[in-house]
């Protein structure tokens, strides 16, 4: 076997809890492998494991045997193993540390010797593959997330691993992006290699892997083809499941769930007494989110005539909106295309190269970033941009301390809602992706702003707390607070935002409800966006019952 754990248990250094406990498990090459579980439940710890950074890097106590083609990871060095597997992080920035993609892109291959020749035709190989060219020039730190994720894995399958790990490689991709990152993955077994891809959003690839296993609270929980393992009760593992799950679950339960919009659809035709109860549904009729509030007389943001550039290179030209107190949208578009540029503008940190923003009806210009902050708060899409002090309840209370609004009673709320208290004295420096997400937006919430900006709230984050950040944005627009998503997560913004800002080629295309806005094939297509399952499945069950689609159209930008 290429990996294998024999009755592997293993804590970090430190913790009394064990991280994982008796796991047996093996991979074969060429093996398509799809590894899920809640946040915590020991998924990154099993990625560490078979790399050799735990214990190695991470120190701890390993009891059992981890061997990757017959090496012990406990006994070889880890720069010997790095030759048999390659690990694609969660957090990109931890293996971006060249001056340009294409540094980045070499460094690995010339490390180990490889001839000229060689190194670029495999580079050649990788760019073509994941659409590096455009970036090969760049600097890694200037990318947006997505594109340093599309980096890393160049650089690693560049070294041709036979054991490839992805850990939440999907998080920061668009759409288009994923697809693009599911159909390269799809070919690496064929030519020997062992792929294991550890995910929260199991739709992005559940149909393509031959096995799903998933951890519960460190322990296996199940381990077998991703039919019978969805054909169990997963409800108490917190998996993010694919929207169709439990609509065909209850629907039609002696079947195996599909794992794709076109399998649903084939399994609905041949039940068609299942019919009358799937359509009834209300989470398959497209914006469940519900109407946008009245808005106010004064918008509480105004963006007019946006323009910013960036070492030459025009980002933002000719940006319009505005957004009203208690709305809650989704700012989309692919990566790259200045989603985050765009909402740094709002707290200050960017200031516009032409253009204004007001923000409740003053300049935002000659407002400093301090002032800004009382009004509107960030969770930005890497945690660790924003993480500075000793402890958790530190990082959260520095806020609403030096602005003067500590409020005890909300920040025991927030402490309550993210699942912190346990975490409290730790450093946010020791936790998860996952756990240094939910401080970030524990942060970003402390002082009670206005407008409250998340990046990618959805990132790394299991079924339970998708589940808590949908109810606390209902809280929060039921007192007036505004929220904006800045997000690739399309299920999540079809559930909780009413209005989807689409942005592509600097400037905002369509600013509508999502059905009208995913209606729109050439909209969806220049954006680089994918409609979502409910929507697809939905517009299936219309041209089958000879309903025509949708005709209401995005309402357009010029």
């Amino acid at each position: 076997m290429l990996l294998q754990f024999q009755n592997v248990s293993y804590r970090y250094e430190g913790a009394e809890a064990w991280a994982l406990q008796q796991i047996d498990l093996a991979i074969a090459e060429g093996e398509y492998v799809l590894v899920a579980g809640a946040s915590g439940s020991g998924k990154s710890t099993f990625c560490r494991l078979a790399t050799g950074l735990a214990p190695q890097f991470h120190g701890g106590e390993l009891q059992g045997r981890v061997t990757v083609a017959g090496l012990d990871t406990r006994e070889t060095p880890v720069h010997r193993l790095f030759g048999h597997v390659g690990l694609v992080f969660q957090n990109t920035d931890a293996q971006l540390f060249n001056r340009s993609v294409e540094d980045e892109l070499r460094f690995g291959l010339e490390s180990r010797g490889v001839e000229p020749v060689e190194i670029g035709e495999r580079l050649a190989w990788v760019s073509g593959m994941l659409n590096l060219d455009p970036l090969r020039d760049r600097p890694p730190h200037q990318l947006s997330g997505g594109e340093k994720q599309r980096v890393i894995l160049g650089a690693i399958l560049a070294l041709r691993p036979r054991l490839l790990l992805l850990d939440e490689p999907f998080t920061h991709l668009d759409p288009e992006g994923a697809e693009t990152l599911r159909a390269s993955l799809k070919t690496l077994p064929g030519a020997g290699m062992a792929v294991i891809v550890v995910e929260h959003r199991l739709q992005e690839v559940v149909a393509d892997v031959e096995r799903l296993i998933i951890f519960h609270q460190g322990r296996l929980a199940a381990d077998g083809p991703p039919r019978q393992v969805l054909g169990r009760d997963l409800t108490g593992c917190q998996v993010n499941l694919p929207p169709l799950y439990f609509l065909f679950r209850e629907t039609i339960a002696e079947s195996p769930p599909p794992l794709s919009v076109s399998e649903a659809f084939e399994l609905l035709q041949a039940h068609p007494t299942a019919k009358p109860a799937v359509t009834a549904r209300r989470d398959l009729c497209p914006s469940p989110a519900g109407d946008t509030p009245q808005r106010a007389t004064r918008p509480l943001v105004e963006v007019r005539d946006l323009h910013f550039d960036y070492q030459g290179r025009e980002i933002l030209r000719g940006v319009d909106f505005q957004i009203h107190s208690g709305e809650c949208l989704a700012l989309l578009g692919r990566n790259g295309a200045g989603k985050t540029t765009l909402v740094k503008h709002l707290n200050g940190l960017l200031k516009p190269c032409r253009g204004a923003v007001k923000i409740a009806g003053h300049d935002a210009r000659p407002l400093r970033t301090w002032d800004l902050a009382r009004r509107i708060g960030f969770a930005w899409q890497n945690p660790n941009d924003q993480l500075f002090k000793t402890t958790v309840r530190e990082e959260v209370l520095i806020g609403p301390r030096l602005l003067r609004t500590l409020d005890e009673s909300w920040c025991k709320r927030l402490f309550e809602r993210f699942r912190l208290a346990p975490l409290l004295d730790r450093s946010p420096f020791r936790l998860s992706e996952g756990e240094k997400k939910r401080v970030a937006f524990a942060t970003a919430l402390a002082a009670r702003p206005e407008l409250l900006v998340l990046d990618e709230p959805t990132a790394g984050q299991d079924e339970t707390f998708r589940r808590e950040l949908a109810a606390l944005i209902r809280e929060l627009r039921e007192e007036g607070k505004t929220i904006v998503l800045v997000t690739h997560d399309l299920e999540f913004a079809a559930d909780q935002a009413p209005r989807w800002l689409v942005l592509a080629g600097g400037r905002i295309r369509a600013d509508g409800p999502p059905d009208a806005v995913m209606a729109d094939q050439g909209l969806m297509k220049t954006a680089g966006l994918r409609p979502t399952q409910r929507f697809e499945f939905f517009q299936l069950l219309r041209k089958a019952a000879g309903v025509e689609t949708a005709k209401n159209e995005c309402p357009k930008i010029p």
